[in-house]
Protein backbone atom coordinates (compact mmCIF):
# COMPACT_ATOMS: atom_id res chain seq x y z
CA UNK A 1 0.00 0.00 0.00
CA UNK A 2 1.30 3.42 -0.97
CA UNK A 3 0.30 6.55 0.96
CA UNK A 4 1.67 10.04 0.48
CA UNK A 5 1.54 12.68 3.24
CA UNK A 6 2.53 16.30 3.56
CA UNK A 7 2.34 18.75 6.46
CA UNK A 8 0.51 22.03 6.01
CA UNK A 9 0.46 24.45 8.96
CA UNK A 10 1.63 21.71 11.27
CA UNK A 11 -1.11 19.27 10.20
CA UNK A 12 -0.28 16.01 8.47
CA UNK A 13 -2.55 15.49 5.45
CA UNK A 14 -2.68 12.82 2.78
CA UNK A 15 -2.02 13.98 -0.78
CA UNK A 16 -2.51 12.26 -4.11
CA UNK A 17 0.75 12.69 -5.98
CA UNK A 18 4.49 12.64 -5.43
CA UNK A 19 5.93 16.12 -4.98
CA UNK A 20 8.78 17.81 -3.10
CA UNK A 21 8.48 17.76 0.70
CA UNK A 22 6.29 14.67 1.06
CA UNK A 23 6.42 11.60 3.25
CA UNK A 24 5.98 8.46 1.16
CA UNK A 25 4.68 5.64 3.32
CA UNK A 26 4.98 2.11 1.90
CA UNK A 27 3.24 -0.66 3.85
CA UNK A 28 3.72 -4.19 2.43
CA UNK A 29 4.15 -2.63 -1.01
CA UNK A 30 3.69 -4.66 -4.18
CA UNK A 31 6.21 -4.80 -7.01
CA UNK A 32 4.44 -2.06 -8.99
CA UNK A 33 4.53 0.39 -6.08
CA UNK A 34 8.18 -0.39 -5.40
CA UNK A 35 9.09 0.15 -9.03
CA UNK A 36 7.22 3.45 -9.10
CA UNK A 37 9.26 4.80 -6.18
CA UNK A 38 12.52 3.38 -7.55
CA UNK A 39 11.98 5.09 -10.91
CA UNK A 40 10.84 8.39 -9.42
CA UNK A 41 13.60 8.84 -6.81
CA UNK A 42 16.43 6.82 -8.33
CA UNK A 43 16.71 4.43 -5.38
CA UNK A 44 18.31 1.00 -5.58
CA UNK A 45 15.55 -1.61 -5.49
CA UNK A 46 17.39 -3.71 -2.90
CA UNK A 47 17.68 -0.75 -0.54
CA UNK A 48 13.99 0.06 -0.92
CA UNK A 49 12.82 -3.44 0.03
CA UNK A 50 15.53 -4.08 2.65
CA UNK A 51 13.09 -3.41 5.49
CA UNK A 52 10.78 -6.17 4.24
CA UNK A 53 13.37 -8.75 5.32
CA UNK A 54 12.98 -9.67 9.00
CA UNK A 55 16.69 -10.52 9.25
CA UNK A 56 17.89 -7.02 8.32
CA UNK A 57 19.79 -5.27 11.12
CA UNK A 58 19.64 -1.62 12.12
CA UNK A 59 22.17 0.49 10.26
CA UNK A 60 22.81 3.60 8.15
CA UNK A 61 23.97 3.49 4.54
CA UNK A 62 24.83 6.69 2.69
CA UNK A 63 24.51 6.61 -1.10
CA UNK A 64 25.09 9.32 -3.71
CA UNK A 65 21.52 10.66 -3.82
CA UNK A 66 19.88 9.20 -0.71
CA UNK A 67 20.50 7.85 2.78
CA UNK A 68 19.07 4.54 4.02
CA UNK A 69 18.28 4.27 7.74
CA UNK A 70 17.13 0.91 9.11
CA UNK A 71 15.69 0.68 12.64
CA UNK A 72 13.46 -1.80 14.47
CA UNK A 73 9.93 -1.01 15.62
CA UNK A 74 7.70 -2.98 18.00
CA UNK A 75 4.61 -4.79 16.73
CA UNK A 76 2.19 -7.38 18.07
CA UNK A 77 1.95 -10.96 16.86
CA UNK A 78 0.00 -14.07 17.87
CA UNK A 79 1.96 -16.69 19.79
CA UNK A 80 0.28 -19.58 21.66
CA UNK A 81 -3.12 -18.09 20.74
CA UNK A 82 -2.28 -14.87 22.59
CA UNK A 83 -1.05 -11.44 21.50
CA UNK A 84 2.57 -10.67 22.33
CA UNK A 85 5.29 -8.32 21.08
CA UNK A 86 8.18 -8.64 18.69
CA UNK A 87 10.12 -6.23 16.47
CA UNK A 88 10.43 -5.79 12.71
CA UNK A 89 12.62 -3.51 10.56
CA UNK A 90 11.47 -0.10 9.39
CA UNK A 91 13.29 1.45 6.48
CA UNK A 92 13.66 5.24 6.30
CA UNK A 93 15.06 6.58 3.04
CA UNK A 94 15.94 10.27 2.91
CA UNK A 95 16.20 11.67 -0.62
CA UNK A 96 16.77 15.22 -1.81
CA UNK A 97 13.09 16.17 -1.57
CA UNK A 98 11.23 13.39 0.29
CA UNK A 99 11.27 10.94 3.17
CA UNK A 100 10.25 7.37 2.35
CA UNK A 101 9.36 4.76 4.97
CA UNK A 102 8.99 1.06 4.20
CA UNK A 103 7.51 -1.52 6.56
CA UNK A 104 5.76 -4.84 6.16
CA UNK A 105 3.06 -4.04 8.72
CA UNK A 106 0.85 -1.10 9.58
CA UNK A 107 1.65 0.46 12.95
CA UNK A 108 -1.26 2.68 13.95
CA UNK A 109 0.07 4.01 17.24
CA UNK A 110 3.22 5.08 15.42
CA UNK A 111 1.11 7.24 13.13
CA UNK A 112 -1.00 8.60 16.01
CA UNK A 113 2.16 9.68 17.82
CA UNK A 114 3.16 11.65 14.77
CA UNK A 115 -0.19 13.34 14.38
CA UNK A 116 -1.05 14.19 17.95
CA UNK A 117 2.05 14.02 20.17
CA UNK A 118 4.67 15.76 18.07
CA UNK A 119 5.36 19.47 17.92
CA UNK A 120 7.09 21.51 15.22
CA UNK A 121 7.44 18.62 12.82
CA UNK A 122 7.27 18.99 9.06
CA UNK A 123 7.70 16.59 6.16
CA UNK A 124 9.44 19.39 4.26
CA UNK A 125 12.29 19.47 6.77
CA UNK A 126 13.48 16.00 6.00
CA UNK A 127 16.02 15.30 8.75
CA UNK A 128 13.88 16.88 11.44
CA UNK A 129 11.02 14.69 10.29
CA UNK A 130 13.33 11.64 10.56
CA UNK A 131 14.22 12.64 14.13
CA UNK A 132 10.50 12.92 14.89
CA UNK A 133 10.02 9.43 13.49
CA UNK A 134 12.79 8.05 15.69
CA UNK A 135 11.44 9.89 18.72
CA UNK A 136 8.00 8.43 18.06
CA UNK A 137 9.44 4.92 17.78
CA UNK A 138 11.16 5.32 21.17
CA UNK A 139 7.88 6.51 22.67
CA UNK A 140 6.12 3.51 21.16
CA UNK A 141 8.57 1.15 22.88
CA UNK A 142 7.83 2.84 26.21
CA UNK A 143 4.09 2.49 25.62
CA UNK A 144 4.38 -1.22 24.83
CA UNK A 145 6.73 -1.80 27.77
CA UNK A 146 4.06 -0.49 30.15
CA UNK A 147 1.55 -2.93 28.66
CA UNK A 148 4.02 -5.80 29.13
CA UNK A 149 4.53 -4.85 32.77
CA UNK A 150 0.77 -4.60 33.28
CA UNK A 151 0.36 -8.15 31.92
CA UNK A 152 3.14 -9.35 34.22
CA UNK A 153 1.42 -7.74 37.20
CA UNK A 154 -1.80 -9.58 36.37
CA UNK A 155 0.10 -12.87 36.28
CA UNK A 156 1.70 -12.10 39.64
CA UNK A 157 -1.69 -11.34 41.18
CA UNK A 158 -2.99 -14.71 39.98
CA UNK A 159 -0.04 -16.59 41.46
CA UNK A 160 -2.10 -17.63 44.49
CA UNK A 161 -5.07 -18.92 42.46
CA UNK A 162 -5.52 -22.58 41.62
CA UNK A 163 -5.43 -23.90 38.08
CA UNK A 164 -3.77 -20.90 36.42
CA UNK A 165 -0.06 -21.53 36.83
CA UNK A 166 0.51 -23.57 33.65
CA UNK A 167 -0.91 -20.90 31.35
CA UNK A 168 0.76 -18.14 33.36
CA UNK A 169 4.19 -19.76 33.06
CA UNK A 170 3.79 -19.84 29.27
CA UNK A 171 2.60 -16.22 29.26
CA UNK A 172 5.54 -15.18 31.41
CA UNK A 173 7.94 -16.87 29.01
CA UNK A 174 6.37 -15.05 26.05
CA UNK A 175 6.59 -11.70 27.86
CA UNK A 176 10.26 -12.32 28.55
CA UNK A 177 10.78 -13.22 24.88
CA UNK A 178 9.19 -9.89 23.94
CA UNK A 179 11.61 -8.08 26.24
CA UNK A 180 14.56 -9.91 24.65
CA UNK A 181 13.44 -8.70 21.24
CA UNK A 182 13.02 -5.17 22.62
CA UNK A 183 16.44 -5.12 24.30
CA UNK A 184 18.23 -6.25 21.13
CA UNK A 185 16.38 -3.80 18.89
CA UNK A 186 16.70 -0.84 21.25
CA UNK A 187 20.46 -1.23 21.53
CA UNK A 188 20.77 -1.37 17.74
CA UNK A 189 18.49 1.66 17.37
CA UNK A 190 20.56 3.54 19.90
CA UNK A 191 23.68 3.13 17.77
CA UNK A 192 21.82 4.48 14.74
CA UNK A 193 20.51 7.51 16.66
CA UNK A 194 23.96 8.22 18.11
CA UNK A 195 25.52 8.14 14.65
CA UNK A 196 22.84 10.50 13.32
CA UNK A 197 23.56 12.87 16.18
CA UNK A 198 27.26 12.96 15.23
CA UNK A 199 26.35 13.68 11.62
CA UNK A 200 23.73 16.33 12.41
CA UNK A 201 24.40 19.66 10.71
CA UNK A 202 21.39 21.51 12.12
CA UNK A 203 21.93 22.95 15.62
CA UNK A 204 18.20 23.63 16.00
CA UNK A 205 17.56 19.87 15.89
CA UNK A 206 20.04 18.95 18.63
CA UNK A 207 17.44 19.17 21.40
CA UNK A 208 15.10 16.86 19.49
CA UNK A 209 17.88 14.33 18.94
CA UNK A 210 18.87 14.48 22.61
CA UNK A 211 15.24 13.90 23.59
CA UNK A 212 15.15 10.90 21.25
CA UNK A 213 18.30 9.46 22.81
CA UNK A 214 16.88 10.03 26.31
CA UNK A 215 13.61 8.27 25.43
CA UNK A 216 15.48 5.39 23.79
CA UNK A 217 17.83 5.01 26.79
CA UNK A 218 14.85 5.07 29.11
CA UNK A 219 13.26 2.27 27.08
CA UNK A 220 16.50 0.27 27.32
CA UNK A 221 16.59 0.76 31.10
CA UNK A 222 12.92 -0.14 31.51
CA UNK A 223 13.44 -3.28 29.43
CA UNK A 224 16.29 -4.35 31.72
CA UNK A 225 14.26 -3.60 34.85
CA UNK A 226 11.20 -5.48 33.60
CA UNK A 227 13.31 -8.51 32.68
CA UNK A 228 14.65 -8.60 36.24
CA UNK A 229 11.13 -8.27 37.62
CA UNK A 230 9.94 -11.12 35.39
CA UNK A 231 12.74 -13.26 36.81
CA UNK A 232 11.45 -12.45 40.30
CA UNK A 233 7.90 -13.29 39.24
CA UNK A 234 9.07 -16.62 37.85
CA UNK A 235 10.80 -17.38 41.15
CA UNK A 236 7.58 -16.48 42.97
CA UNK A 237 5.54 -18.85 40.81
CA UNK A 238 8.15 -21.56 41.29
CA UNK A 239 7.97 -21.05 45.07
CA UNK A 240 4.17 -21.22 44.96
CA UNK A 241 4.28 -24.46 42.99
CA UNK A 242 6.82 -25.96 45.41
CA UNK A 243 4.69 -24.91 48.36
CA UNK A 244 1.61 -26.51 46.82
CA UNK A 245 3.53 -29.72 46.24
CA UNK A 246 4.77 -29.68 49.83
CA UNK A 247 1.21 -29.20 51.09
CA UNK A 248 -0.04 -32.10 48.99
CA UNK A 249 2.74 -34.35 50.27
CA UNK A 250 2.02 -33.25 53.83
CA UNK A 251 -1.68 -34.09 53.50
CA UNK A 252 -0.95 -37.43 51.84
CA UNK A 253 1.54 -38.34 54.58
CA UNK A 254 -1.00 -37.45 57.30
CA UNK A 255 -3.76 -39.42 55.61
CA UNK A 256 -1.41 -42.41 55.19
CA UNK A 257 -0.55 -42.23 58.91
CA UNK A 258 -4.23 -42.22 59.93
CA UNK A 259 -5.13 -45.05 57.55
CA UNK A 260 -2.20 -47.12 58.85
CA UNK A 261 -3.80 -47.37 62.32
CA UNK A 262 -6.79 -49.60 61.37
CA UNK A 263 -4.53 -51.54 59.00
CA UNK A 264 -2.08 -52.39 61.81
CA UNK A 265 -4.84 -53.26 64.29
CA UNK A 266 -6.74 -55.47 61.83
CA UNK A 267 -3.49 -57.17 60.89
CA UNK A 268 -2.73 -57.98 64.51
CA UNK A 269 -6.22 -59.35 65.18
CA UNK A 270 -6.08 -61.32 61.96
CA UNK A 271 -3.39 -63.58 63.45
CA UNK A 272 -6.10 -65.36 65.55
CA UNK A 273 -4.09 -65.11 68.80
CA UNK A 274 -6.52 -66.00 71.63
CA UNK A 275 -5.01 -63.80 74.33
CA UNK A 276 -5.59 -60.54 72.37
CA UNK A 277 -7.92 -58.07 74.17
CA UNK A 278 -11.63 -58.73 73.49
CA UNK A 279 -10.73 -61.76 71.37
CA UNK A 280 -13.15 -63.99 73.30
CA UNK A 281 -15.83 -61.37 73.94
CA UNK A 282 -19.21 -61.57 72.15
CA UNK A 283 -19.05 -57.89 71.15
CA UNK A 284 -15.28 -57.91 70.66
CA UNK A 285 -15.43 -57.00 66.96
CA UNK A 286 -17.52 -53.90 67.65
CA UNK A 287 -15.34 -52.88 70.59
CA UNK A 288 -12.15 -53.17 68.51
CA UNK A 289 -13.71 -51.15 65.65
CA UNK A 290 -14.85 -48.44 68.05
CA UNK A 291 -11.44 -48.31 69.71
CA UNK A 292 -9.76 -48.07 66.30
CA UNK A 293 -12.06 -45.20 65.32
CA UNK A 294 -11.27 -43.36 68.56
CA UNK A 295 -7.52 -43.80 68.03
CA UNK A 296 -7.86 -42.50 64.46
CA UNK A 297 -9.85 -39.45 65.63
CA UNK A 298 -7.28 -38.68 68.32
CA UNK A 299 -4.47 -38.98 65.77
CA UNK A 300 -6.31 -36.64 63.36
CA UNK A 301 -6.85 -34.13 66.18
CA UNK A 302 -3.13 -34.18 67.01
CA UNK A 303 -2.17 -33.75 63.36
CA UNK A 304 -4.67 -30.90 63.01
CA UNK A 305 -3.15 -29.08 65.99
CA UNK A 306 0.26 -29.46 64.42
CA UNK A 307 -1.16 -28.09 61.12
CA UNK A 308 -0.48 -31.34 59.33
CA UNK A 309 -4.10 -31.58 58.14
Amino acid sequence: MLNIYMTENGVLNEVKKLQPGVWVKLTTPDAEENQQIVNHYGIDYGDLVAALDDEESSRIEVEDNYTLILVDIPITEIRNDEEYYTTIPLGIIVTEDAVITVCRQEVEIFEKNLRFKMRNFSTKKRMRFVYHLLYSIARLYLYDLRIIDKNRTEIEERAGDNGTLDDDIISLHELESSLVYFATSLRANNMVITRLMRQNNFPEDEELIEDTIIENNQAIEMTSIYRNIIDSTRELISAVMDNRLNNVMKYLTSITLVMAIPTVISGIYGMNVKWLPFAGTIHGFGIVCAATLVICLITMWILKRKKML
